[in-house]
């Protein structure tokens, strides 16, 4: 099965500082047929206004990717890490039994990201924090994978889910496939352009919701940039 959930048909905010989009129910937002994709609880489609973004607040038992796909975010947390995550870098927070942490925007044009929140195999533990810089040009024809709870994802971002956040960069004509397993979710959102996923035209930030497919193909119909979650 592969569902395509339109863009312009996801729940919307706007509090003027921020503008988002969500692909399952967050915050305000509440739809209890939308309440996530397997572990995939949340995927919101962020733009942030040029030095604004989210004061402190608190954390507990997620995993928190976020993926820069313009400008860049500036994060501050409880355990003293801080960091400048810019676009084609990803993010990575483990909450673990508890953090507090911010996320501003302190450059002069607009920061646009996903934040995609995993729930983890095991609720508790030490939180962590990481970031990491993903070249586009690296995942040029192929996936890389970005964040993995898995051993053998030695260069990947590591969370503590039994799941994977890949991304691939494509030109028109290009195909690449993944094995996600018929008793898996998978969710692929594009960054841009526009991509048939196993024949489903899935259109720049679309949600493509994946089940009971062993083989993900995806190809280009226009340059892409993809991201694809892979959780039980």
């Amino acid at each position: 099965m592969i569902e395509r959930r339109p863009f312009e048909e996801l729940a919307k905010v706007d509090h003027g500082w921020l503008k988002a989009k969500h692909h399952f129910s967050f915050a305000d937002y509440h739809d209890v047929t939308k309440m996530g994709w397997g572990a995939l609880r949340v995927w919101n489609d962020d733009e942030i206004a040029p030095n604004a973004g989210f004061p402190p607040h608190p954390h507990a038992n997620m995993e928190i990717i976020t993926y820069v796909r313009e400008g860049a975010v500036t994060h501050k947390d409880s355990l003293g890490n801080e960091g400048r995550t810019e676009a084609g870098d990803v993010q990575v927070m483990s909450a673990g039994a508890g953090i507090r942490h911010a996320e501003y925007n302190l450059e002069q044009q607009p920061t646009r990201i996903f934040q995609i929140w995993i729930t983890p195999s095991r609720n508790g533990g030490s939180p962590a924090w990481g970031s990491q810089p993903f070249p586009k040009g690296d995942r040029s024809g192929r996936f890389v994978t970005l964040a993995s709870g898995f051993d053998n994802d030695n260069e990947a971002l590591p969370i503590r889910a039994d799941a994977r956040v890949l991304g691939a960069t494509l030109k028109v004509g290009e195909t690449v496939a993944y094995s996600i397993g018929e008793r898996r979710h998978g969710y692929l959102v594009p960054a841009s352009g526009a991509v048939e996923v196993n024949g489903v035209r899935i259109d720049a930030r679309d949600g493509a919701a994946i089940k009971d497919v062993a083989l993900v193909k995806v190809t280009a119909i226009q340059d892409s940039e993809i991201v694809l979650v892979d959780v039980p």
